[in-house]
């Protein structure tokens, strides 16, 4: 599975991006997805998760300003990202697993098997 994102760039505190992950392959869709990111200096968190069924799983810190959706005809998954702050600034990474669900590995890096090529966030006024 290829997986291309998209959508990351420059934006002031409060403004709001869009980021899309849009794999090659339909099982994309059945599996577990998730949206990493990596700040310089610091490792690579979960920023939210997505499984088949149920509902996503948000990291607190962006609990109430970003939201997941999947268009399963596109294989692509969306990630609407407002009331951006300066602390959101990273690069963020699509991951997708071979596996609808690995449990507590669906939060951490080792539970995925594809990942893109990462798109750079920066908030700053």
């Amino acid at each position: 599975v290829q997986l291309q994102a998209s959508g990351g760039g420059l934006v002031q505190p409060g403004g709001s991006l869009r980021l899309s992950c849009t794999a090659s392959e339909r099982s994309f869709n059945r599996n577990v997805m998730a949206w990493f990111r990596q700040a310089p200096g610091k490792e690579r968190e979960v920023v939210v998760m997505l499984r088949w069924s149920g509902s996503p799983y948000y990291a607190d810190f962006v609990q109430g300003r970003f939201a997941i959706s999947r268009d399963s005809d596109k294989n692509t998954v969306h990630l609407q990202m407002n009331s951006l702050k300066p602390e959101d600034t990273a690069v963020y990474y699509c991951a997708a697993s071979s596996r609808a669900t690995r449990g507590s590995d669906d939060y951490r890096v080792s539970g995925y098997d594809y990942w893109g090529q990462g798109t750079q966030v920066t908030v700053s006024s």
